[in-house]
């Protein structure tokens, strides 16, 4: 028997793909339990590694779910980014391999973003569904001429729909651009700011309003949300609605403080 909450939390740190909705419809019991904690008094916010959205994108579609939610409520790993590279090396110029989403929130920060790897000073890697050979070449070029390299997260694959009586849908994620890249060049990604890492945490604290041990973080992934709640302190919450099976809990060394068949367990025993 898995445990479930048997408190409420003053704050809930949502992940979306995989946890709130699955493509463009929420999961079983997603939308009444947040209105139920909203009801309650509860912050919630929401968390996403997924850079392939703007804020506003994604408070719209949690609107139009059913979900209304201020684009100040969404954190994501573009916008996590974005301050990390403002506070390090503002105005550089930078080569994205990466979607429009991504490229506009650092064009929009003051970045300088170049087609070709003469003058980068830092390349990007990005979850990128329009990845060529000619951007794994100029990110090649331009690393192996000295600029940084970092990346927004480290997801192996991002939920999507699958097709009816088959596998789980999945789309290949930002570990398979940062693999690409640190094989042909032999360097390492220098800094990733996505879920877990301390940036992501210290951006969702700030965005909660509220410290570590009254929040719940909640997602889909142990080696992202779940660990990334545990490392800030907070309780975590695996929901076994997307990415991770319950059979994958027993060989990892991330154990949650609870298990969800659904989001409906985060409020079953209040």
């Amino acid at each position: 028997m898995f445990p479930t909450p048997q408190r409420l939390y003053r704050g809930y740190i949502f992940d979306l793909d995989g946890t709130v909705y699955l493509g463009d419809t929420l999961l079983p019991s997603a939308g009444e339990t947040i209105a139920a904690l909203r009801a309650r008094g509860s912050r919630t916010v929401f968390v996403s590694n997924n850079p392939t959205h703007t804020r506003l994108e994604y408070a719209a579609r949690l609107t139009r779910l059913g979900l209304p939610t201020p684009v100040e409520d969404i954190l994501s790993s573009a916008v996590v980014m974005v301050d990390f590279l403002s506070q390090r090396m503002p105005g550089a110029r930078l080569f994205v391999v990466g979607e429009r989403p991504l490229c506009d929130e650092l064009s929009a920060a003051g970045f300088h973003l170049l087609d070709d790897w003469r003058g980068v000073e830092a390349v990007i890697a990005s979850f990128d569904r329009t990845f060529t050979y000619r951007k794994l070449q100029v990110a090649f070029d331009a690393i192996r001429r000295g600029a940084r390299f970092f990346a927004t997260n480290p997801d192996r694959y991002c939920p999507v729909p699958g097709e009816p009586g088959g596998l789980p849908g999945g789309e290949p994620d930002c570990a398979a651009i940062i693999a690409a890249l640190e094989a042909c060049t032999n360097t390492r990604v220098e800094a990733v700011v996505g879920k877990p890492s301390q940036y992501m945490i210290d951006a969702a604290l700030r965005l909660a309003r509220l410290p570590p041990q009254d929040c719940l973080m909640i997602g889909d992934r142990l080696e992202t949300d779940v660990a990334m709640g545990l490392n800030a302190g907070m309780s975590a919450a695996l929901t076994l609605t997307g990415a991770t099976p319950a059979s994958a809990l027993a060989a990892s060394s991330i154990q949650p403080t609870y298990v969800l068949h659904k989001l409906g367990d985060l409020i079953s025993s209040l």
